[in-house]
């Protein structure tokens, strides 16, 4: 099997690191991510300025390893076009810090992977809790795991794993839930400062508001159980079709009016 590795904390993160140490035990991997840290970009893409790609120092022996000056979806695309176009698989992570509910939303970590997964491949996007600094072995165990399993079963086409891992030993892993996505909201921070020539804001998460509700991966996270979220593209709120056909007839009703 062959995997391009990727993540959004850049290409010099010890998560990224460890993923692509217990991933060339198994398969061949060719590393292609961001140069730099890229964390909050989601699936946002370069397209008014030049990227640059650049050959860097392997970060696990026998891997290839490329910087790309730009998003995490950036190095994505480049890497299945330019440098890894027969890979079965796209794996971003191993993230510091979690990804969990309305999390998936602005990570640069599942959004890399969903390039993998646009492009019709089976794609992991993983993560470990935020203790700093993260433990990341677990994490390493159930990639490994994934991974022999996919390759196992024959996954070819388009598949898109969120996979969550409590940032403690492996040892104390209580089990590994299929879940779906939790209710995790955050309150921005917003700060100002002044350098002499314009005033400045920093933007930032507050502390998030958990809604724990068994059978989601934050509950599972959060009671040291590995969470496996699949994921899709289709944004539809299927429950609320019928109430928004309603209310569009009365808008239909308006233009039939005028």
């Amino acid at each position: 099997m062959r995997i391009l590795l990727t993540n959004d904390d850049g290409i010099n993160a010890s998560g990224l690191r460890a993923a692509a140490e217990v991933l060339s035990h198994i398969c061949k991997v060719i590393v292609v991510a961001p140069d730099r840290e890229q964390s909050g970009k989601g699936t946002s893409i370069s397209l008014s300025s030049p990227l640059r790609i650049s050959k860097v120092k392997r970060i696990a022996a026998g891997v290839p390893s490329y910087a790309v000056e730009g998003t995490p979806a950036d190095s994505v695309i480049l890497g299945l076009d330019q440098m890894a176009k027969d890979v079965d698989l796209v794996v971003s992570g191993i993230n510091s810090g979690a990804n969990l509910g309305e999390d998936i939303f602005i990570s640069g970590t599942v959004g890399a992977a969903l390039q993998g997964y646009f492009r019709g491949l089976p794609s992991i996007a993983i993560s470990v809790g935020s203790l700093h600094p993260p433990t990341f072995h677990a994490a390493t165990v159930i990639l490994a795991a994934i991974v022999r399993q996919i390759e196992k079963e024959g996954y070819s086409n388009r598949l898109l794993l969120n996979v969550n891992v409590p940032s403690i030993q492996f040892s104390d892993i209580c089990g590994i839930d299929v879940t779906r996505l939790g209710g995790r909201a955050y309150t921005d921070v917003i700060t100002t400062g002044d350098d002499g020539k314009q005033e400045y804001y920093w933007i930032a998460h507050g502390t998030p508001a958990w809604h724990l509700v068994e059978g989601t991966d934050i509950w599972a996270v959060r009671n040291n159980r590995i969470s496996i979220t699949p994921l899709h593209s289709d944004l539809t709120d299927g429950k609320r079709l019928g109430e928004i056909n309603k209310f569009t007839d009365k808008l239909r009703g308006s233009f039939d009016a005028s």
